[in-house]
């Protein structure tokens, strides 16, 4: 175990840190959904497909975008549709696929909810740093996010 490069302790507080930050805010902002009937899960697909043309994406592209397995997103997707707020159509010019379109009521949804949630992001996550350490937050996690997405064979959309 001696030549394996094991965490410092300033490193090992670093990543600790991450993991609690993340794990809380996740927490809080779910929570703070739920009182609309929706999870940060069902509000992230929300947001993707109304920033899609035609409000639709390809399940693939929508399960790389929101970094979930096809089988996950799919079962989301049935609890999302039996809801109201997305429909599936098949792709007309690939029959093996499926695409996840927003509805009136989806979109609705989250015009209604988004407000309040940005407000929650400011609140608990944005407003708590200067522009300066957003800007170095977004530079720090850039290359970890390309380097995890080319791991999984996915593209950054920035």
């Amino acid at each position: 175990m001696d030549d394996h490069r094991w965490l410092t302790p300033h490193e090992q507080r670093a990543w600790r840190a991450h993991l609690a930050a993340h794990r809380l805010l996740f927490l809080q902002l779910d929570r703070e959904l739920q009182g609309s009937g929706l999870s940060l899960n069902d509000y992230e697909i929300l947001v993707n497909l109304s920033e899609s043309p035609g409000r639709r994406m390809r399940m693939s592209e929508l399960a790389d975008a929101t970094i979930q397995s096809r089988s996950r997103l799919s079962h989301q997707i049935s609890r999302m549709e039996a809801a109201g707020l997305v429909t599936r159509e098949e792709c007309e010019d690939d029959r093996r696929g499926t695409f996840a379109v927003l509805t009136d009521q989806g979109w609705e949804m989250i015009r209604r909810v988004a407000p309040d949630h940005v407000d929650s992001v400011r609140r608990h996550f944005i407003d708590l740093m200067t522009p300066e350490q957003v800007s170095t937050l977004e530079r720090i996690y850039a290359p970890v996010i390309d380097h995890l997405q080319g791991v999984r064979g996915v593209r950054r959309n920035d």
